[in-house]
């Protein structure tokens, strides 16, 4: 009916990059690369995190860094094998997981 699985969420923020690129585009795309099952990203449209700054968008502004949440999921395996490289792209951010059942239709 269902399989166990691990869902790996990560926080940043839409101006962060990795090798010349949209830290969250690297990500998805490394993910794919390596066989994840799957790879979500999500844009916020408020949030702040440690620093207690708010990112949001507003019509004054003609930039700002958005939130970003990028959703991973897959077998604990593979989960713990793409971790290590994930967490060297980031410079600041928050890596949440947690066990999750997927039902696969």
């Amino acid at each position: 009916m269902y399989q166990e699985a691990v869902l790996l969420r990560i926080f940043l923020g839409e101006n962060d990059t990795y090798r010349g690129k949209p830290l969250y585009r690297y990500i998805v795309e490394f993910c794919k690369e390596k066989g994840v099952a799957g790879a979500t990203v999500f844009k916020g449209v408020l949030g702040y995190g440690r620093s207690s700054v708010l990112h949001g968008s507003s019509i004054l502004r003609l930039s700002s860094d958005l939130p970003i949440v990028v959703e991973i999921i897959d077998s604990e395996e593979k989960i713990v094998q793409v971790l290590p490289h994930i967490k060297g792209m980031l410079k600041g951010g928050i890596i949440t997981l947690e066990k999750v059942k997927v039902i696969v239709l």
